[in-house]
Formats: C-alpha cells, structure tokens, sequence
C-alpha cells in the first residue's frame, strides 16, 4: 500500500499531534519483548467479558498499515507486539517516544534535566487511544488504537518505561537503562554484554524468547508462561484496583518506584546481576506482566461493558 495512505492512517488513528513531536534517536529497545507482550495479551483476552471479546475479535481483522505487519497479527495475542513490529518503517517513527515516560531520578547529585518527562508520552498515547476507541466512529482508526492499547499497557508496567536515571556518566539520563551495560549467560553458557533494559524486556531471561529479525516466540509458548506469571499474583490484590482501569500515571509510577528500589539496585556496570537480583526481578518481572493482563481486560471491558 502506498506510504501517502500509511500516513493517513497513522494521522488520522493516533491523533496524538504527531506534527508537533521532535523526532530524536529512539531508545534502544522498545518494551517488554514480544514474549511478554504475549504474555499479558493472553492473561487480559482470557478476562473479556462477551461483548470485549467480539469488539477486539472485530477490529483486529480490519487490515489496516502495514498491512504486511498488520496480517500476522490478526489475533488479539499476536497483536500485542504490532507497535514494535513497526520498527522499519519511517513514517512510524514518531510512535517510538511513546513506548515509555522517562521519570528522572539521580543518586548521585547531579542536576535533573527540565522538560522530563517529555509531555508525548506513554500515559498521554492510552488516554488519546482510549478516547479513540470511546469516541471515533473511524473503523481504521479504532483498529490501530486497539492495537496501540494492547502494547503499551503492556510497555507501561515494565519498570524501567517509567523511569530514567540521570548521572555524571549520563546527565540526561541513562534511557531507562539502555545505556548500563551488563553481562549475560549466553546459550553456550558464556558472558555476553548486553543492556539493563533488554535483560528486563526479556523477564530477566525467563519470558519466552523470540528467534531472529525480532521474530515472536511460538504461539504455543505463552499459556504455560502466562499461567507462571499469574502464580502468586491473584487479581483479587487490592493494589490492582482494577475498578479504576483507567488510572494509567498511577501504573507508570508504580513502575518509576519499581525502577528505583529493584531495577537499579545491585547493578553493578559491566558485570553479572547476583543470583538474588535475579530472584527479586524476575519476581517483579512477572507481577507485572500478571497486572498488566489484569489490567488491560479491565480497561477494555470498561470501554465495551
């Protein structure tokens, strides 16, 4: 399909002003990994009540642009890592800034940089969308928005979407943590460098993995993952609060504290995380996979009750 038409679409789906953002370097990865948005996809369909389900089912089969993206993700589950899958091409661009909400934070004493957050952010791309879905009688548009929703409540409880912090080493602030370099077992057992926010979008190494070219992890992969993530972390917590689906600054700032107090914490740059890192964040890892499925079923349920 022509560019000219993508752009209509994402102009007239997104309505989040794009004209009016500055396009600058994107942050290295994008979310959760498809194996997590996976994940919260299918905790949050299985939660649906009739009329969700039919609406979601309906619009996700509206070939919108990409259509060479779009027609591998017809399915609520696989449409959960359609934003990320919009990676090559261009006009797309601007969408990439609102994957997250930099909250800034230093331990060390160095100045906090102004304008941050940025105002296009990840709380502001659910509130349009939503709206969106609530409110246009534009079928392309709904469908894109759906498909928006569905990766950023996914996106807004990883930790570190919510927070970035700010050093002498990085005084306008380490991009939620692309920028601090750890080291990994590779699948030969051997070190390999990579970064403190592709370690999280991974569930700490324990989400379903994905193959080459950011290719999802098999489909048949994700109810033995989901229902891992949900042991332990019942939707009848309390702190859920699932009777306000659409308190999304709240979720981004339990994700900010969660940055803060485990993300960071015991990160030591170009080195191995503990074994007891790894228990505690991969513990928050998946309770925030489980409340985000929890959380987005609700929302949609509150849309199409």
């Amino acid at each position: 399909m022509k560019v000219e038409n993508r752009r209509r679409t994402l102009k007239s789906g997104i309505a989040l002003s794009v004209t009016c953002l500055i396009l600058f370097t994107p942050t290295l990865s994008l979310g959760w990994g498809a194996g997590g948005h996976m994940m919260t996809a299918s905790i949050a369909f299985r939660r649906l009540n009739p009329r969700a389900r039919a609406k979601v089912n309906e619009l996700l089969k509206i070939e919108i642009n990409p259509a060479s993206v779009t027609k591998e993700s017809t399915d609520f589950i696989n449409a959960s890592h359609w934003a990320d899958d919009l990676r090559p091409f261009a006009e797309f661009d601007p969408l990439k800034q609102l994957h997250f909400i930099d909250q800034v934070f230093s331990t060390d004493g160095t100045a906090l940089p102004p304008g941050m957050p940025e105002p296009d952010n990840i709380v502001k791309a659910l509130e349009d969308n939503v709206n969106i879905l609530k409110t246009s009688t534009d079928k392309n548009a709904q469908a894109q928005a759906l498909r928006l929703i569905i990766h950023f409540v996914g996106d807004i409880h990883q930790p570190l979407h919510g927070a970035s912090r700010v050093s002498r080493a990085n005084p306008a602030g380490d991009r939620g943590g692309n920028l601090v370099k750890i080291k990994v077992p590779g699948n030969d057992g051997t070190l390999r460098e990579t970064n403190l926010h592709s370690y999280w979008d991974g569930g700490i190494a324990t989400f379903p993995r994905g193959g080459p070219n950011f290719a999802p992890p098999p489909l048949e992969q994700i109810p033995a993952a989901a229902a891992r993530a949900m042991r332990g972390n019942p939707a009848t917590d309390p702190k859920i609060k699932l009777n306000q689906p659409t308190d999304f600054m709240s979720w981004a700032n339990e994700s900010f504290d969660l940055a803060k107090t485990v993300a960071y914490p015991g990160i030591t740059e170009g080195a191995e995380p503990s074994a007891t890192y790894k228990a505690k964040a991969t513990r928050v890892a998946n309770q925030r996979v489980a409340w985000g499925g929890y959380r987005l079923a609700a929302l949609l349920n509150s849309i199409w009750p």
